[in-house]
C-alpha cells in the first residue's frame, strides 16, 4: 500500500445454524448497513481464507478516514501477528475493489473484551454475561434492552432484563437478525472469565508450538495499515 491509507469496501453477511456461507463458516446474523456492508461483502471470503471470521465492519470519518474491520478465529482469539496476517491479505483486495473514493485508513483489531455478538453462537457462548441490544425493530414497544443474557433460543436470544419499568416483562426473547447491535458490557465477571480464556489458549497455544502464545489475552489487538505501525490497545469498542 506504499505510505497511503489503504483503501477499501462494505459488506453484508448473516448467520444461523442452517444458512451457512460459501465455505461452511457459520454466517452472522447482525450486519452493518451502508458502505460497511459493502466492505464486509469484499473482506469476509478473504478473510475466511485465512481461517479467520469476519465480526463487523465500520466506517468513521474521524481523523480522515477509517476503515475498521473486526475479525477473530473460530475459537475467540485474534493475535497481533492474526491481525497483521489479514491486513496484508485484504490491503491489495480492497485496492483492487477501490469502493471508497478517498484514501483512508486500513484498521484490522479483534473484538475486544467488550465485544459485539453477531452470530447465533455468540448469544450461546457468552451466555451469563451482560449485554446491551439495540433493535432495528421495536419489541413490545422498546429498542433499547439491557440484561443478563441467558443464551439462544432458536434464532432469537432470551436476556434478563436489569432495566425493566413497571409493567414490564423481566424476561424477553429478541430476534437476532432484528437487532441493530449487541454487545457485552464490561464487568468484573466478564473480565474474569476473559482472563480464564486467554490463560487456556496460551497453554494450547504453547502445547501446538504455534508461536500464537498470548492469542488470546483479555486485550484489543490491533494493526494499522498505511504506515505499517502496528498496536496493541486495551480498550474494546
Amino acid at each position: 500500500m506504499g505510505n497511503l491509507p489503504p483503501r477499501g469496501v462494505n459488506g453484508d453477511s448473516r448467520m444461523t445454524e442452517s444458512f451457512e456461507t460459501t465455505t461452511g463458516a457459520e454466517r452472522r446474523l447482525i450486519i452493518e448497513p451502508g458502505l460497511a456492508a459493502r466492505v464486509a461483502v469484499i473482506a469476509e471470503p478473504v478473510l475466511e481464507n485465512l481461517g479467520f471470521r469476519l465480526v463487523r465492519v465500520r466506517v468513521s470519518g474521524a481523523e480522515g478516514c477509517t476503515v475498521q474491520i473486526m475479525a477473530e478465529r473460530p475459537d475467540g482469539t485474534m493475535s497481533i501477528d492474526d491481525c497483521e496476517a489479514a491486513s496484508r491479505a485484504l490491503s491489495p483486495v480492497l485496492d483492487v475493489a477501490d469502493p471508497i473514493d478517498r484514501n483512508y485508513r486500513l484498521e484490522l483489531s479483534s473484538p475486544g473484551i467488550d465485544r459485539p455478538l453477531v452470530r447465533r453462537s455468540d448469544f450461546e457462548r457468552y451466555a451469563g454475561q451482560t449485554v446491551k441490544i439495540e433493535m432495528s425493530v421495536p419489541v413490545e414497544g422498546r429498542r433499547r434492552f439491557r440484561g443478563l443474557l441467558l443464551g439462544a433460543e432458536g434464532e432469537s436470544a432470551r436476556v434478563h432484563r436489569d432495566d425493566v419499568t413497571a409493567g414490564e416483562a423481566v424476561e424477553v426473547l429478541l430476534p437476532i437478525e432484528e437487532m441493530a447491535e449487541a454487545k457485552l458490557v464490561l464487568t468484573d465477571a466478564l473480565v474474569a472469565e476473559s482472563l480464564k480464556r486467554g490463560k487456556r489458549a496460551e497453554r494450547e497455544a504453547q502445547e501446538l508450538n504455534d508461536n500464537q502464545a498470548g492469542a488470546s489475552r483479555p486485550n484489543e489487538f490491533r494493526h494499522v495499515s498505511g504506515n505499517d505501525r502496528h498496536r496493541a490497545a486495551n480498550e474494546g469498542e
